[in-house]
């Protein structure tokens, strides 16, 4: 499948897993909320579509207007909803973390859905779309020195302002990291505090039965598990 395709099916299979939705919904939200499809038709959603019903990622859950009068010369919109293997299809591009996560079109998708995916995949792929743009940055700053002397002032100017956009969003991502990082350091600190809290109420559980059977035997007179009793002087 092409890469744009794999994007696409990606945004479409995330979009349908929070509810079901009729293409033209789809649209919406896909232009609205992702800005790599700001300018996406209707010629490259419905070849998705049913590419993902043909591979029964996804079913046509009936017309989002059923019951209702039916009105001439208006089309039905078909509902669409995620089937089990659309979930799990879903879950497994949210946990892929090559190369390709660090894509623009990729990028943009997968940091949309970064709410439900794990904490470690979004370390992964945040560092490695910081890396990918250093070497972009490294890679105009050489181009801009070598041609700096032949090319004209609005060209560099462009040049420059390309950098500038790169060099705004790897310090983006940095500050995301380090936020990353310091939740994780949070939630590992409270699950040490947890365990050793479980670990401690298991001690006391472990012990109590004994202090408490001594107790017992304190204040029956010596009484032991058998029910016999002490010797007793008359």
């Amino acid at each position: 499948m092409p890469r744009r395709a794999t994007v696409l099916e990606f945004a479409v299979l995330g979009l349908l897993h929070d509810a079901p939705m009729h293409g033209y919904e789809l649209r919406k939200r896909l232009n609205a909320v992702l800005g790599s499809f700001r300018t996406l038709s209707y010629g490259s959603l419905y070849p998705c579509l049913k590419q993902l019903l043909a591979a029964g990622l996804i079913v046509e859950a009936g017309p989002a207007d059923a019951g209702a009068p039916a009105l001439t010369g208006r089309r039905a919109r078909i509902v669409y909803q995620l089937t089990a293997d659309g979930k799990e299809r879903f879950e497994e591009l949210l946990a892929d973390t090559g190369p390709e996560a660090w894509d623009d079109e990729r990028f943009d998708v997968h940091f949309a859905f970064f709410s439900r995916t794990d904490a470690e995949v979004r370390m992964r792929i945040l560092h490695g779309r910081r890396g990918r743009l250093e070497e972009r940055t490294a890679a105009i700053r050489a181009s801009m020195s070598r041609t700096a002397e032949r090319v004209d002032d609005y060209t560099l100017e462009l040049a420059r302002h390309g950098l500038d956009a790169v060099e705004r969003e790897v310090r983006w991502l940095t500050e995301l990291i380090a936020n990353e990082e310091s939740g994780l350091n949070k939630r590992q600190a409270g699950t040490t505090r947890s365990q050793k809290q479980r670990q401690r109420q298991t001690t006391r559980g472990a012990t109590s039965p004994t202090k408490t059977t001594s107790t017992r035997q304190a204040h029956s007179g010596g009484v032991g598990l058998t029910g016999e009793t002490g010797t007793r002087k008359d």
